[in-house]
């Protein structure tokens, strides 16, 4: 009996053993192989930038991953085990138009286990290299550009000729289709000037806007590649029936006719202008002298100029939606009598770009002394958005930033249902040269629902000129600088200067302009209702309502020859920079 337990318990241990074993080879087999899922087909013109992507699930953990291009090795990874992998691998788009390129994804696991193969096709648009057509001299009648070249501008290319003036001896239109684009040559500083009587064309789409832009290719395009848009007409200023334009290269402008028509521009970009033609008198991207009402001018993007994005020398034009993007000098520069309308507007900095002379969002002057010249500059800018470089307390930031708005040398500018953040000072009324402080006493200088939000602080001196990202609690005598104020009291002077006061009537500045209805100064800009992606790579531009102090459901005048809207700033739920604009335009290609 003993001999039979024993025999049992044998047994029984060696079918515990087979059963252990059978156990663990069954938990082993429970390893299903990678699976793999692919981004699907991808396409593009030759020469772009698409993403090879897939997701990975491996639960015995992953060993490798292999991409074959068209058969042929093109990339490989061996991992730590991970279960779930998310594969990005950038590729440029070569081979022929019309045709794909395939791509093929295999993983193998920590058990030896492989993946079925995963086919990512990239499809290679049929685009061809566009012809580019050089454009020099004078364009005289009705000249056309297409879509299908691209057009390459060699120095002063006129449209129309007045190389004296007064005397106009050649008129011409030039037409430029939706999707068309234009290069500036950087050699020759190509330069499109339209002179007076002659007209611009240039009507894109959302989905096909016009672009002017550097020559340069992806990635190397800078500030000032080449000079810009300039438009000449017949409206009034107040310095003369004809002017020069800054940089004495035959910008003549002026007249008496308010209604003028220099032609219209609606979707258009123009990118990386504003060559210096001599020392200090660089090309604005678009710049204006003396235009008239007749002219259209909505959706235009001016991104990264070397000197000011939209400059008006007198004139009646009137605007809409205008984006100010990463130029260098200031947004919006008015002078000499301007009297237009302009709503819908964006001024937005990077704080790596900023000019020696300061940079503004908005620059206003009558004239260079001051002086009383009529017509005085008195344009209405309603629904603007002044965007500065300072997104947060850690942000990198020039020295040279200087006033959200500078309104100066004795102007009649108003200012209506307006946002203005990130700058070291939100509103600077400067009376040092022409008494713009008395107009705005008379009410003749307005600014009425404006919204001054995050200007506290500055760097400290040793992060001066961009020298670092701290910030510091602004000195006692700051306002010297205006450094760190919603509006300043003081005028801002050299160090060496004794600070002067401002008054406006017996009042400071700041209570000035808190006592108008609808004018508020925010510590932050956290509570308005603008996104915390304002400061990205693509801005988040929209407002988020009910906020505690939202940009949005003010109580705000009606203007007349402006829509009526019930927010402050330029934006509330409909983004209308969607598909025309470009925030990121060193990486689009032009050319191939």
């Amino acid at each position: 009996m003993k001999h039979l337990k024993l025999q049992i318990f044998k047994f029984a241990a060696i079918l515990a053993v087979f059963t252990l074993l059978q156990s663990c080879q069954k938990e082993e087999e429970v390893f299903p192989a990678p699976s793999v899922s692919s981004s699907g087909t991808l396409a593009g013109i030759i020469g772009a930038t698409v993403q090879v992507k897939a997701t990975i699930n491996a639960p015995a953990g992953i060993k490798s991953i292999t991409v074959l291009k068209n058969g042929a090795s093109f990339d490989s990874k061996v991992l730590a085990g991970e279960k779930t992998y998310e594969y990005i691998k950038d590729y440029v788009i070569d081979g022929t138009a019309g045709t794909a390129v395939n791509f093929t994804i295999q993983v193998t696991d920590n058990k030896n286990q492989v993946s079925s193969l995963v086919a990512i096709p990239v499809t290679v648009s049929a685009i061809p290299p566009k012809t580019i057509v050089n454009v020099e001299g004078v364009i005289e009648g009705n000249v056309t550009w297409t879509k299908d070249k691209i057009y390459r501008l060699k120095g002063f290319v006129r449209v129309g000729e007045e190389l004296v003036a007064g005397t106009i001896t050649k008129v011409g239109t030039l037409t430029i289709e939706a999707g068309t684009t234009i290069i500036g040559d950087i050699d020759t500083k190509g330069t499109l000037v339209v002179h007076r009587g002659s007209k611009l064309i240039a009507i894109g789409t959302a989905a096909a806007p016009i672009v002017f832009t550097s020559g340069q290719a992806v990635g190397a395009r800078n500030p000032g590649d080449w000079g810009g848009v300039v438009l000449c007409g017949k409206a009034t200023n107040n310095q003369g029936a004809s002017i020069e334009l800054e940089g004495a290269y035959k910008g003549w402008h002026g007249g008496t006719t308010n209604d003028d028509n220099s032609g219209t521009l609606k979707y258009v970009r123009i990118e990386y202008a504003g060559v210096p033609i001599i020392p200090n008198a660089e090309i604005n991207t678009l710049t204006m002298g003396s235009v008239g009402s007749g002219t259209t001018l909505e959706y235009i993007q001016a991104s990264y100029g070397l000197d000011d994005s939209f400059e008006w020398f007198g004139g009646t034009v009137n605007a809409k939606y205008l984006i100010a993007y990463k130029g260098t000098d200031d947004d919006f520069d008015v002078d000499f009598g301007y009297v237009g309308k302009v709503q819908f507007a964006l001024g937005y900095r990077d704080g790596n770009l900023a000019d020696g002379s300061g940079s503004n969002g908005f620059e206003v002057d009558n004239d260079g002394s001051g002086t009383a010249k009529t017509p005085f500059t008195a344009p209405v800018f309603a629904n603007v958005s002044i965007v500065g470089p300072r997104g947060s307390a850690t942000s990198f930031v020039d020295f040279n930033f200087q006033n959200g708005a500078q309104l100066r040398r004795n102007n009649k500018i108003k200012i209506y249902n307006t946002f203005i953040t990130g700058y070291p000072t939100g509103l600077y009324i400067d009376s040092q040269v022409g008494d713009a402080k008395g107009n705005a006493l008379a009410g003749d200088l307005v600014v009425k629902n404006v919204v001054i939000a995050g200007t506290p602080g500055w760097p400290s001196s040793s992060t001066a000129n961009g020298a670092g990202t701290g910030f510091s609690t602004v000195s006692t005598n700051s306002n010297i600088w205006g450094l760190g104020v919603a509006v300043a009291n003081e005028e801002q002077r050299g160090k060496a200067n004794a600070s002067l006061p401002i008054l406006i009537g017996t009042q400071t500045p700041t209570v000035w302009f808190k006592a108008i209805a609808g004018n508020k100064v925010l510590t932050t800009h956290e509570n308005t209702g603008i996104s915390t992606a304002l400061w990205s790579a693509r801005p988040t531009l929209t407002l988020t309502a009910g906020k505690s102090e939202s940009l949005i459901g003010t109580n705000l005048p009606t203007l007349t020859g402006t829509t009526a809207t019930d927010y402050v700033g330029a934006f509330k739920d409909t983004d209308w920079t969607a598909t025309w604009a470009e925030f990121a335009p060193n990486t689009v290609l032009y050319l191939k």
